[in-house]
């Protein structure tokens, strides 16, 4: 008999449902599909060996038997999600029924959960450890002293030589008195050089560690590319911070900032490091804040780990390096970006510290505590974020042994915060008005007067910022998409359905992992919430950006929760055993939750790159058309100083074209209309920049240099047209 053809094998194949089912299960089995195959023409001891041994194996299989197994009430409340977050995107956004919607979502998700179709990913174990609170008295009473000496000499507002060493010192003598020795893993030398001499190298490859790889290059493209180009302006903030880098550059190295109502230091410091490399320029503010940024993409994929596991962490990442809010926060260059990473950090080695009863960890978080309240205002509500989270685990912790311990521990992490704020301490009791003054001003009537009851407006301002992530995210259009929410509206469903699963999970569990999760969003949110004197300067995406950090890991856990959910399938025979693998599922949960992925990137290159770019140049002024023309003019043989633009109500910040053009140095560009004729004097070419509105200082300019140029610079958008007067050299 003929051996069969490969047409033969391809007829077996698709002559039917069943054997195409077969087939493909053969695939996912790892089982060689050719012996499902019946052929045409094969010898009768051919087609008995491949029947099968029983009678049970010769009954059908229905493909289609699987979709039973399906969790419908999971893709239910996944459909009904999306479906109300779409309604409420512009720019018809229909509110009654996104809420409608919502209802049936979150109905269907409790009933999922009730008929157990959830599969949520499991909280890791505590562990139990005892501290023997053993500490070096030598080095710790040298550190206490220490940090007496530098409490004083950090005065007058300056860091010097001499008060750092004593800082520096401080936090050695500390962490050798703290820091508790573990038991060391047995590890190779360590050899910077062994690769030379190695005959042939290895390296491990796992699929985590490529999808790691993946999801972290993509947070990185979304937060550099174009990067020098979007936004392409800056505003009047941006010369606040350039100007204090500068004044590092000449030499003031001051502890606390206090141009535009007082600044705290650290970014001022990384950007006059980068500033070797990027020159004091807005280029060196978007990359400190976006290293900032993929500096909080790191613990957030820390935090998500030690709360769900790896794939936790990875969805974490996944979706917050390309979410709308992480990314515009990272962009835009100010110190915004300084309050995620730092709060991060605080909390996982916080929460892992708790988890696993290890004192060093509560070192750490401090250690992240204390520098991240030398980055951005909004970082003091983290102490009191920190106290009430360690409230709601001492409320969860049944043995006294343990609580004992951690109130201990947490006095450490408190001890250590406060030596990265001895500099900033002692600054706020010398200039405490200076110190205070933009806090202060928003939550008391030292600036404006309170209208209205405060627990009225509180209660209006915390429905506000809670409305951020699904349906309003303020109108701050220098790093907000007006008008809309804080979040895609994939990530937007996939948080809501994230809460509610992990709500359900802790009133099943009651476990204090999911409980500081949920809470700790309208805490971090309280910069912005506790805005009572100015409560329409609320929501602040930038006072509340480090709620970002929980609610990416609360949309992770959601997906995870909708892939478990549909790769194990619902067993509706029994309530005990575990279905068998089934690759219609496996592939059904592939495909829902790359559309989700893939949608959201899609979905979120638009927002950022196309919306938020056009958003960003109807609303800015072109400062640097400006620089970029006395640039120009510059090199061209004109004086930079006789270079000058008039300034005019509402028009463009006068300091900023500087920037662009090279000539930081003079401080200001703007020349007053009072001072026009003191010009004429002055030998060289000269330059003037001028409003379109601006009609008494053009006649002014022709009266005075009759044979003045004047033409109409052509700007990118039209209505940020402006004119240019030039006057030759006589």
């Amino acid at each position: 008999m003929d051996e069969p053809t490969v047409l033969d094998y391809l007829k077996s194949i698709f002559k039917s449902w069943e054997a195409f089912a077969n087939f493909v299960k053969a695939l996912f089995e790892r089982r060689d599909p050719t012996q499902l195959a019946e052929f045409r023409g094969a010898a009768p001891e051919q087609a008995a060996a491949v029947e099968p041994a029983s009678a049970t194996q010769t009954q059908k299989r229905d493909w289609f038997a699987g979709f039973r197994n399906i969790p419908w009430l999971v893709l239910g409340a996944l459909f009904f999600a999306l479906l109300g977050q779409l309604q409420f995107e512009p720019p018809q956004t229909l509110y009654p029924m996104g809420i409608f919607f919502y209802f049936i979502a979150l109905m269907l998700t409790a009933l999922a959960f009730a008929r157990r179709q959830w599969s949520i990913a499991e909280l890791p174990e505590s562990e139990t450890r005892r501290d023997s609170f053993v500490i070096r008295s030598s080095p710790f009473v040298v550190s206490l002293v220490f940090s007496a000496l530098t409490f004083f000499f950090m005065s007058k507002d300056r860091f010097t030589a001499f008060n750092v060493t004593l800082w520096v010192l401080t936090l050695a003598f500390h962490l050798l008195a703290f820091w508790a020795a573990e038991p060391r893993r047995e590890v190779r030398a360590f050899n910077p050089f062994a690769w030379l001499t190695q005959s042939e190298w290895k390296f491990t490859v796992t699929r985590h560690g490529l999808l790691v790889f993946f999801v972290f290059a993509l947070a990185a493209f979304f937060a550099f590319y174009k990067l020098s180009a979007i936004p392409d302006n800056m505003t009047s903030d941006h010369a606040e911070k350039l100007l204090d880098v500068y004044d590092i550059s000449q030499g003031k190295y001051s502890i606390f900032f206090p141009r535009n109502t007082g600044r705290e230091p650290l970014q001022f410091y990384f950007v006059y490091f980068l500033s070797q490399w990027f020159g004091i320029s807005f280029l060196s503010l978007k990359v400190s804040t976006g290293l900032m940024g993929m500096l909080s993409m790191f613990y957030i994929y820390k935090l998500a780990e030690e709360l769900g596991g790896k794939r936790v962490a990875l969805l974490a990442v996944a979706f917050a390096g390309i979410g709308v809010w992480p990314v515009l926060i990272d962009r835009i260059g100010l110190r915004f970006a300084y309050y995620p990473p730092f709060t991060a950090a605080t909390l996982y080695y916080f929460i892992r510290g708790l988890r696993q009863q290890r004192r060093n960890d509560f070192i750490l978080s401090g250690i992240a505590l204390g520098i991240g309240l030398n980055g951005y205002t909004p970082m003091r509500i983290v102490p009191f974020v920190m106290v009430a989270l360690f409230i709601i685990y001492l409320l969860h912790v049944k043995d006294a042994q343990i609580r004992k311990q951690a109130l201990v521990w947490f006095a450490l992490l408190a001890f250590t915060a406060w030596i990265f704020i001895i500099p900033l301490t002692r600054y706020a009791l010398e200039f405490p008005d200076k110190f205070n003054q933009r806090a202060l001003s928003r939550i008391s009537s030292s600036e404006q007067q309170i209208a209205g009851p405060v627990a009225i407006i509180l209660a209006q301002n915390i429905w506000n910022g809670l409305k951020v992530f699904n349906w309003y995210g303020g109108t701050i259009w220098t790093f907000t998409l007006t008008s809309r929410a804080a979040m895609d509206f994939i990530s937007g469903a996939l948080f809501l359905i994230g809460v509610s699963v992990v709500l359900f999970r802790y009133l099943r569990q009651r476990r204090w992992q999911d409980l500081m999760l949920l809470l700790a969003i309208p805490l971090l949110q309280l910069p912005s919430t506790l805005s009572i004197a100015f409560p329409e300067e609320n929501p602040a995406l930038n006072r509340m950006s480090a709620a970002f950090v929980p609610t990416f890991i609360i949309v992770a856990f959601a997906v995870d929760a909708i892939l478990s959910s549909l790769t194990k399938g619902v067993n509706r025979d029994s309530t005990t055993e575990a279905l068998a693998p089934s690759p219609m599922r496996s592939f059904l949960a592939l495909i829902v939750v790359c559309g989700l992925f893939f949608g959201a990137v899609f979905n979120n290159y638009n927002l950022i790159f196309n919306q938020y770019v056009k958003q960003f140049e109807l609303s800015n002024w072109n400062t640097r058309d400006m620089g970029l023309l006395m640039k120009d003019f510059a090199e061209k043989g004109g004086s930079p100083d006789q270079a000058w633009v008039v300034p005019y109500p509402y028009w463009a910040d006068t300091r900023l074209p500087l920037f662009w053009a090279g000539t930081i140095y003079r401080g200001e560009s703007a020349l007053k209309p009072d001072l026009l004729a003191s010009t004429v004097g002055l030998s060289g070419p000269k330059l003037f920049i001028i409003n379109l509105e601006d009609q008494a200082t053009l006649n002014t300019l022709q009266s005075l240099y009759p044979t003045g140029a004047l033409t109409v610079y052509q700007a990118k958008v039209p209505s940020k047209n402006f004119y240019v007067f030039r006057v030759a050299a006589p």
